[in-house]
């Protein structure tokens, strides 16, 4: 008996051996071809270590260091205020939802439920931003659309208050003379720690990661996000390589397949630097509100 469980112990260390592989090889293979000469990198292909070291493509990538890094401040700006009022946001609807006297809590629960289902399409969604709310070009427009609110987190919320919020504790707290607001964020924030660090991850990497609402909505380059920028710089390297006849040949010069490794790069690395400080929490909180919930 202590054999078998010995060797499954084996085996289901080797598979997640694999696993782990399978998931850090692209991530080195993606390093290492932003390291790679052009050249080197369209004659062998990708490979887990450079052939021929260059920094083409960062040199390039930071050619325009100045808006680059503007962007850079501007996502931060953007991905911080809008993950906490997002979070904050989601607490303040999430909370009452999980309140059996509410009054029409089944009506607010359909509704945040409705709009998982159905929106109303891109086209009234940027006539709404931009003509009645006039957020275009502002750094509202990075904000508010379609990252503001989401149902899926509210629902997760509202599941973590029902099943680790004992309503022994709420009760406690009103006998002692402590109104919504005092208990929301005296007794239940606190206890909540792990779903709250949970959200506050998801919706972080939605704002950094975003760069749907520059295109949509900014004009002003002023106002770009890392990912609008990036995006913006991709897209001239495809131009000038796609013009190489018009140009004379200069286009073939430029390290597209490189620049397109160190645009991943830059653009991933801030999130795996974070991410290990979440991790604890992320994995609980996911845990308690997919198990509990």
């Amino acid at each position: 008996m202590a054999g078998s469980k010995k060797s499954g112990q084996i085996a289901l260390n080797i598979i997640f051996v694999i696993l782990v592989v399978m998931a850090v090889a692209p991530l080195v293979i993606l390093i290492s071809s932003s390291f790679t000469d052009e050249a080197e990198l369209l004659q062998s292909g990708y490979n887990f270590w450079p052939k021929k070291f260059s920094l083409g493509a960062y040199e390039y990538l930071f050619r325009s260091s100045n808006k680059l890094v503007r962007a850079c401040v501007v996502t931060v700006i953007v991905t911080a205020a809008g993950t906490f009022i997002n979070v904050m946001l989601t607490i303040l609807f999430a909370y009452p939802l999980s309140r059996k006297e509410l009054p029409f809590r089944s009506f607010f629960s359909f509704y945040v439920f409705f709009t998982m289902l159905f929106n109303g399409g891109l086209v009234p969604v940027y006539m709404m931003w931009t003509q009645t709310f006039g957020i275009k070009n502002t750094i509202w427009a990075l904000i508010i659309p379609r990252l503001m609110m989401n149902a899926f987190y509210i629902i997760m919320m509202r599941s973590f208050f029902q099943s680790s919020i004992p309503d022994s504790l709420i009760e406690a707290a009103r006998i002692d003379g402590g109104g919504e607001f005092c208990i929301l964020f005296k007794i239940v924030m606190p206890l909540s720690k792990p779903m709250i660090a949970t959200i506050s991850l998801m919706v972080g990497l939605g704002y950094w990661n975003d760069w749907t609402n520059s295109l949509y909505f900014v004009t002003d380059e002023s106002l770009f996000s890392i990912q609008a920028m990036l995006n913006t710089i991709l897209t001239n390297i495809q131009f000038l390589a796609t013009s190489a006849g018009s140009v004379g040949g200069a286009a073939v010069t430029l390290p597209s397949a490189g620049v397109r490794m160190a645009i991943a790069v830059v653009g991933a690395v801030p999130v795996l630097c974070v991410y290990p400080f979440f991790q604890k929490y992320f994995v609980k909180g996911i845990v308690v509100g997919g198990v509990k919930g």
